[in-house]
């Protein structure tokens, strides 16, 4: 009886990591699809190499596409340089107007300002996800939209991602890894609230933010389960049911009550026997033994 709820489990498990795994597609394409399809971000701050679509309702020889050289500016019609750099898009737009208007050529002038490439700022998505680089932040960019962009996590990551902000007054050029102890500007998110739609882990990243998806630490579970081996941690809290789910479940040889687990202790190893509902730790070796015949 014992071995048929283990196998009536172990169908559930598989069940719902499947669909978890349709969810958590649907999820990020649902939530990444708006950023290329939304309204323009007017709050996106302006840097070099971003190239910006600028549209003129006045005069249509004032309308094009302008590339933000290296110290901010680019040339416009009528008004020579501007000064783009560090303005958001809303303040470029009611700078430039202002300047149209202050300088005699329109009473009001109808203008807007829009990204068409975004180069100036990136963030640096590394870890266990399918395509790891760099990638250019695209208005109020989350963190589902750059895993998203990433390819999504592969099946060796672990249950959390670590994003880490540059220091204050320091660009980025390149990834920074966590330290061992986590300062001001580290930041943890739960990888299966984020899959869930949990609003406060889809943090908004900012420029050289590192978006970090760790490696899950192994599990090992042997003796009586259909496919022993090493198992990937993916969740903070699993349990022995669990863990032996991933090993395909109990054989009909083999005793759930009848399950110990080998963990080491400060370095000293320890047998201790477990039922299925008590939590397994990451390095754990999980026994199950044959039954009474």
């Amino acid at each position: 009886m014992a071995t048929k709820n283990i196998m009536r489990s172990h169908l559930i498990t598989s069940a719902a990591a499947a669909l978890l795994c349709v969810v958590v597609g649907a999820t990020l394409v649902a939530q990444s699809a708006p950023a290329a399809f939304s309204s323009p971000v007017t709050d996106y701050i302006v840097g070099p190499q971003d190239v910006l679509t600028i549209t003129s309702y006045d005069q249509a020889d004032l309308s094009g596409k302008f590339s933000v050289e290296a110290d901010g500016t680019f040339t416009y019609p009528l008004i020579g340089r501007f000064k783009a750099g560090g303005l958001t898009l809303r303040a470029a737009e009611m700078q430039l107007k202002a300047q149209l208007k202050n300088e005699g050529y329109f009473n009001n002038p109808q203008i807007t300002i829009a990204v068409e490439q975004y180069r100036s700022q990136k963030v640096f998505v590394v870890g266990e996800v399918r395509s790891p680089g760099p990638y250019p932040i695209t208005g109020d960019m989350k963190l589902i939209e750059a895993l998203a962009r990433a390819g999504s996590t592969l099946p060796t990551a672990s249950g959390e991602v670590v994003i880490v902000h540059p220091s204050a007054g320091q660009a980025a050029s390149g990834p920074v890894l966590p330290a061992a102890a986590d300062g001001d500007n580290v930041v943890r998110v739960d990888l299966q609230d984020l899959q869930t739609g949990a609003a406060a882990s889809n943090t908004v990243l900012r420029d050289g933010d590192t978006i970090y998806v760790p490696r899950a630490e192994s599990i090992y579970v042997f003796g009586q389960v259909k496919n022993p081996g090493a198992y990937a941690l993916q969740q903070r809290i699993t349990t022995v049911l669990q863990a032996l789910s991933l090993a395909g479940g109990v054989t009909d040889r083999g005793s759930t009550s009848r399950i110990r687990i080998v963990r080491i202790v400060d370095g000293q190893k320890k047998d201790i026997k477990v039922t299925l509902g008590d939590t397994i730790r990451p390095g754990d070796t999980i026994i199950v033994s044959e039954r009474f015949l």
